[in-house]
């Protein structure tokens, strides 16, 4: 098993993403914290987890308000004594333009997808200093290439691409990896009611090159590897998992 023994925390954990990396790493053997703003989401991705004879956690929290994530963060080192993985994986996706776009629903993408990853780094930070664990984050095809209609999901995925590669430079030296995940359009609970319109869907499908929407368990996958010693070499990287989007 990739993940043997090792602690994993992960936000976002009630649904998509998270939830299918939380079931994946507990297959390879993790202990996972599943964090989830939601409590009955968090908890049912355990169940799902202990079903198949893994072992797991549920925290409700707020990713948004410092005081729970320090709190997730203690949670999870009270239960498994360690973090050695961390995935920042809660986010929202709010559509609009500049001009569409009001202040509180970019400063909440802000606090939801920066600062959050900001502050579950920040709290995790000694943990991982002494376990040499890593760091992934959710990122976003947006935060690479022009993306229409959402200038705040696109300005704070880009900010994650660049926190990803400030932590990488500056924890290296601690044996600490830090690498992103940027998904393209995929079948997620925060895409599939956008993606129920044929006009819409088409248009995201269009510019695919592998014309298919992402499922959850493809950016599983390449959180395995960023998490595991599959890619211990790799630090610093925005992986897009997007069926070719960010090259065509």
């Amino acid at each position: 098993m990739l993940l043997e023994n090792k602690v994993a925390l992960i936000t976002g954990a009630g649904s998509g993403f998270g939830r299918a990396t939380a079931l994946l790493f507990a297959k390879e053997g993790a202990k996972v914290a599943a964090v989830d703003i939601n409590r009955e989401a968090a908890e049912e991705t355990v169940s799902q987890i202990e079903a198949a004879g893994g072992q797991a956690l549920a925290i409700q929290a707020d990713v948004a308000d410092e005081a729970a994530v320090k709190a997730m963060v203690e949670e999870t080192v009270e239960a498994y004594q360690s973090i050695d993985i961390l995935f920042n994986n809660a986010g929202i996706y709010v559509p609009g333009n500049v001009e569409e776009t009001p202040l509180d629903a970019f400063q909440k993408s802000l606090a939801i997808n920066v600062t959050a990853a900001f502050l579950a780094s920040k709290f995790a930070m000694p943990y991982l200093k002494e376990n040499k664990g890593n760091i992934i984050n959710t990122a976003s095809a947006a935060g690479l290439i022009g993306f229409p209609d959402a200038v705040s999901y696109a300005a704070t995925k880009g900010a994650v691409v660049s926190m990803t590669q400030a932590i990488a430079v500056d924890y290296a030296s601690a044996g600490i990896r830090c690498n992103a995940i940027c998904p393209g359009t995929g079948k997620t609970g925060m895409t599939n009611e956008l993606l129920e319109d044929p006009d819409i869907a088409q248009g995201f499908l269009a510019p695919i090159p592998m014309q298919r929407f992402g499922e959850a368990e493809d950016v599983a996958k390449a959180a395995l590897f960023l998490a595991s010693d599959l890619g211990s070499y790799t630090t610093g990287h925005a992986l897009p998992v997007d069926g070719g989007w960010t090259m065509s």
